[in-house]
């Protein structure tokens, strides 16, 4: 497990982890079933607040991504592979939707931004 904290994100910290441990889990990297760090060690690792580690791992408790148990820790739950693709689905249609209304604002159509994308998946 390899998390990054990115200074210069716009997200904040609890997000950039559970997001990265969502898609580490998504990628089957952590399957179920396998620990996680403490939320002291990996705050400790990481060099912040323990409180901020804990609202990423509640975070991914409520989404169902792990399960917690008092006095043993945190580990992977059993997934839906269904399920967490359909999740994944929606947050992707999320930010395409964001992302149309922001490229309407300065008049982008939506050819316009496939031809971009196509681009930029060139690269």
């Amino acid at each position: 497990m390899n998390i990054i904290i990115a200074n210069s994100s716009k997200d904040p910290i609890y997000l950039q982890i559970s997001t990265q441990l969502k898609e580490e889990i998504l990628k089957g990297e952590l399957t179920q079933g396998d620990a996680l760090p403490s939320i002291r060690s990996l705050a400790k690792d990481l060099r912040i607040s323990v409180i901020t580690t804990k609202r990423a791992y509640e975070e991914l408790e409520r989404d169902g991504f792990i399960d917690t148990v008092p006095g043993k820790g945190s580990f992977v739950a059993g997934q839906n592979q269904e399920l967490l693709f359909e999740q994944r689905l929606r947050e992707i249609e999320g930010k395409l939707s964001v992302l149309l209304d922001e490229a309407r604002i300065i008049g982008l159509s939506s050819k316009d931004l496939s031809e971009m994308m196509s681009i930029i998946e060139e690269d």
